[in-house]
């Protein structure tokens, strides 16, 4: 077993999550990290997408979470995001119809801006049907 360190997820509504864990994987701008004890300390911004929790007793727990920050430190690690939702919290028909809307939106967008939000909200219901599949798969 790996050595253990405590790790939280806070939202603006909530302590989403707070346990001594492994390990956490997240993904980065610049790509996915995965964070053990003893990691180097940093801070940098995260992209939605899903959050890899290892738990004290080895088992992967998974979850969608929105753009925020990472901050690793010598005491903990706190992931700062503005929503987070395990499996079975997310609403499978609102994320298939915000990933329909915003198709329909980037499909007749005009203005980069219309565009780019679409493409931000397109990519948060995609990663909440994945998350979501998984509930199935546990």
């Amino acid at each position: 077993m790996s050595k253990l360190y405590p790790f939280e997820v806070h939202t603006p509504y909530r302590l989403f999550y707070s346990d001594m864990i492994e390990a956490v994987t997240i993904t980065l701008i610049d790509g996915e990290i995965g964070v053990y004890a003893d990691h180097s300390f940093f801070t940098a911004p995260v992209c939605a997408g899903i959050l890899k929790i290892k738990d004290k007793k080895g088992r992967w727990n998974h979850a969608f979470t929105t753009e925020g920050f990472l901050e690793v430190k010598a005491h903990k690690t706190v992931l700062l995001v503005d929503a987070a939702e395990w499996p079975h919290e997310i609403d499978y028909g609102r994320a298939l119809e915000a990933k329909k809307h915003a198709q329909e939106q980037i499909a007749s967008g005009t203005f980069r801006f219309e565009i780019g939000a679409a493409q931000t909200t397109l990519r948060r219901a995609e990663f909440r049907l994945k998350v979501h599949a998984l509930k199935e798969k546990a």
